[in-house]
């Protein structure tokens, strides 16, 4: 028989899932990765499907970050810095969608999902450059904690 008291694999990864999605960078991380569906989505029901190249990316970077940090993957694998990855990721990803969002809004005419698209994807753009606004105060806040010790022994 099996042992039904024990916390199961699965049910261990869905608490892990719930209570992440909870926390601030969980919560962007997840609309990052809605957003991202849905340009995808919006893309592929245009005319010209060649933009939601930057969405599909976006996605799967967004959703590995999510991975990572939700499974605290981040302090076991200590050679890469995931703070400054997960930075460079949310600026790029804010760059790349504001420019071509603005190619698909403003060339866009008489293409509904092209425009609709560039509009999901000018917020998206916002909401990756807040992630990396966010990301970047963290990094200056653990910055000055960590420059203000001095070694004043004599």
């Amino acid at each position: 028989m099996a042992d039904t008291t024990g916390s199961s694999a699965a049910g261990n990864c869905l608490e892990k899932l719930k209570s992440y999605v909870k926390t601030q960078k969980g919560f962007i991380l997840a609309a990052e990765i809605l957003i991202s569906f849905i340009i995808i989505i919006c893309y592929a029901a245009s005319l010209y499907g060649g933009y939601s190249a930057v969405a599909i990316c976006e996605m799967v970077f967004a959703m590995a970050f999510f991975g990572i940090f939700m499974m605290e993957l981040d302090k076991q694998f200590l050679l890469v810095n995931w703070v400054w990855s997960d930075l460079f990721r949310a600026g790029i990803g804010a760059i790349l969608y504001i420019i071509t969002s603005l190619i698909c809004v403003i060339g866009g005419a008489g293409d509904g999902a092209r425009i609709a698209g560039g509009v999901f994807g000018l917020i998206a753009g916002l909401l990756f450059a807040y992630d990396a606004y966010t990301i970047f105060l963290q990094i200056k806040s653990t910055r000055q904690h960590t420059a203000a010790s001095t070694n004043d022994g004599v």
